[in-house]
Formats: structure tokens, sequence, C-alpha cells
């Protein structure tokens, strides 16, 4: 089979597994474990690209926590909050990726896709952006909702690759 077909056939049906899965429970993010899977896929797609996507998703997900902890803190009287949070940002991402030389998180990508996912989840999702949320120990907190919805898209992403290179094999 050739592998173009392989692959659609491979992440579309672990796609639709997901999808339904995702769905029937109702608390982890289907749109955020495609963007793990799709992010696993661009650093190589292969058993190496497991680890590194997980621990450099989480991290971005983790400097995103630290960074809406610090925009609700506003500790300056007075200072607009876009340069506030602009100051922040720019913060962020000079420390996630001057960490990129250590090898765990050094997908510099795949950390900017944890770090997006964190924001978009917090500035879509009622009530998120608040202290009693992101200090939860619960699904609410976007701390946890994310990195379990992007290590679980990983491991998606992880199958897919399998199962393509299985139906790719079988004709090949």
């Amino acid at each position: 089979m050739p592998t173009v077909l392989a692959t659609a056939l491979g992440v579309g049906i672990l796609g639709g597994i997901a999808t339904w899965g995702f769905l029937s429970i109702g608390t982890i993010l289907i749109w955020a474990a495609f963007v793990a899977w799709a992010s696993f896929f661009a650093i190589g797609g292969d058993n190496r690209a497991v680890g590194l996507n997980i621990t450099s998703n989480a991290f971005g997900v983790f400097v995103a926590w630290i960074v809406a902890l610090l925009i609700l803190s506003s500790p300056v009287a007075g200072l607009p909050a876009p340069i506030w949070v602009g100051l922040l940002v720019f913060i962020s991402v000079v420390v996630y990726i001057l960490a990129s030389p250590f090898a765990p998180v050094s997908s510099v990508p795949a950390v900017t896709l944890g770090y997006a996912t964190t924001f978009a989840y917090i500035s879509q999702t009622p009530d998120a952006f608040t202290y009693a949320s992101l200090l939860s120990a619960s699904f609410k907190n976007v701390l946890i909702v994310i990195i379990v919805s992007m290590t679980i898209g990983t491991l998606f992403g992880y199958a897919s690759a399998k199962l393509s290179a299985a139906f790719a094999s079988k004709t090949a």
C-alpha cells in the first residue's frame, strides 16, 4: 500500500477512535490531543519523538501556567495589562528557548505548541483563568488537563505511526 494511503488510514482510524473516546469521557481535550499528535509527527514521528514530545509539550504547558499565575498577580500598580503580559511572554519565551540545550525539552516547536495550547484553553474556557482553577487538583486546572490530553495525543500519534507502518508493509 502506498505510504500516503497507509498514513491516511492509520491516522484516520485512530483519529476516529480518539475522538469517540475523548468525547465519551468529556474531561480531556481532543483538540489538545490533535495538537500533540501533529507535534509528534513534526519532530520525527518515531520512538525517540514519543518522550521528547511529551516532555517538551509538558514543559511548554508548565511555563505558560507559571505565566498565567504571574499575569493574575500584576504586581506593578498602574502598569497596563498589555505591557505586563507582553513582558511576561518575552521573558518566558526567552527562558524556554534557552532551556532547549537540555535534551528532554529540546524541541522548541513542541514546547511552543504546549505553551500556545495552554493559553488557548485559558482564554476560551470560562473560569479557567482564575487562581481557583489554576491551583486546583482537578481537570479544571490547565496544567493537568492539557498535559494529560497532550500526552494521550502523543501516544495516539505513536500508535498511528505503528499502524500506518503495518499497513504500508503489508502490501509492499
